[in-house]
């Protein structure tokens, strides 16, 4: 009817889904197909289909399954007689290590691994495992106349070194490197060894070489506190001698030597000690008739 008010104009018809069936799919009554198509980024119409996701491939399907290979039975035959021979070999050698074992402690060979000092291990050293308590005192003071010889002769070389610098002359100083090398390993194996192993076996033999080596030692110290002008003039042992000697024309070096001096008279002292007291423990456990018989017996045997 002319001149009926429309209230929405633009409002689109009601469309039968059946009807116009030449339409292309997802266009509407007034084109919204070819709206969408020119207008990418605006909203598809209710009515649009997307097109189906590609069927995954038929490896990955539910319900497939991987066939796996097994190991035939020959195969695991072959393994566990394998396992039985390296278990068979591994028991050959455990007893075979057993038997040298059991054939070192008959012998009375005992193996010692070294242990001290811990940052860089040398020796074997173990007092409070090894040494019976009542003799562990006497050789710790033992063990710190070792140290102290070591002391001694390192501050030798430093007073020589301070005297060559001087005017002295480099003989005295390689002289004094020479008694460093010789004296350090000297006194472990000499004196300090055979008395700890005395200790831990209660060896008499063992006892009467410490005595004799541990006297020698006592006897360089001495010599060396006094340093007598008898080997280029003295000047190569930091004694009283050379002390006196280099106080009255060079201060400084008199006074490292008489430094030298005074380490070497504590270590004669502290070494008379412990040579005292390990002799005296030794007439007290009775070791002066066995070491007699041991000294017997060792030479019946060299003679026969």
């Amino acid at each position: 009817m002319a001149g009926r008010y429309d209230p929405n104009p633009f409002e689109e018809e009601e469309v039968n889904p059946f009807a116009e069936q030449g339409r292309g799919r997802g266009q509407s009554n007034y084109g919204g197909g070819a709206f969408y198509m020119t207008n990418p980024g605006s909203v598809p119409p209710a009515n649009s289909r997307l097109s189906p996701l590609p069927h995954e491939p038929a490896d990955f399907d539910r319900g497939a399954t991987v066939d796996i290979p097994l190991d035939s039975s020959k195969d695991l035959k072959k393994k566990e007689k394998e396992l039985q021979a390296k278990e068979a070999e591994l028991k050959k050698r455990e007893q075979e290590l057993k038997r040298r074992e059991d054939a070192v402690a008959r012998s009375g060979v005992v193996i010692e691994e070294k242990n001290w000092p811990p940052f860089f291990p040398i020796i074997h050293h173990d007092i409070a495992n090894e040494i019976p308590i009542h003799l562990q005192k006497l050789q710790y003071v033992a063990f710190t106349t070792l140290l102290g010889v070591v002391g001694c002769l390192l501050w030798n070389i430093i007073a020589v070194t301070v005297a060559w610098i001087k005017g002295s002359g480099p003989t005295i100083w390689f002289l004094a490197v020479i008694y460093l090398i010789s004296g350090v390993p000297g006194a472990y194996y000499l004196w300090y060894r055979p008395l700890y192993r005395a200790m831990r076996t209660d060896s008499a033999l063992k006892f009467g070489w410490f005595f004799l080596s541990y006297s020698v030692h006592i006897g360089f110290c001495v010599f060396a506190a006094v340093a007598p002008p008898i080997i280029f003039k003295g000047d190569s042992l930091s004694g009283i001698l050379p002390a006196l000697g280099f106080l009255s024309g060079n201060a400084l070096v008199g006074i490292f030597y008489l430094v030298g001096f005074s380490l070497f008279c504590i270590e004669s002292v502290m070494s008379i000690w412990v040579i005292q007291q390990v002799y005296m423990y030794f007439r007290g456990s009775g070791k002066t008739e066995e070491m007699k018989r041991e000294a017997a017996r060792s030479t019946m045997k060299a003679a026969l």
